[in-house]
């Protein structure tokens, strides 16, 4: 039961980890772009949707690769 119990712990914190970096890096990119990420979902801007799937992926990969 304890082995169970320190692994739900570590993937909680890995899960919450991975969401704070994912925003970081979301909120990273947009600054250092020339448009506002928010202005181009708010206007249905498709290609935007898809950077930002993008920036989610390639960061989930990279706190995948440094946890693993």
């Amino acid at each position: 039961m304890n082995l169970f119990a320190n692994e739900f712990i570590s993937t909680i914190v890995y899960a919450a980890l991975a969401i704070i970096l994912m925003f970081i890096g979301y909120k990273f990119f947009d600054l250092i772009t020339p448009y506002n990420f928010a202005e181009e979902i708010k206007e249905k801007n498709p290609a935007i949707g898809a950077v930002i799937a993008g920036i989610f992926i390639a960061t989930a990969i990279i706190i995948k690769a440094a946890i693993s």
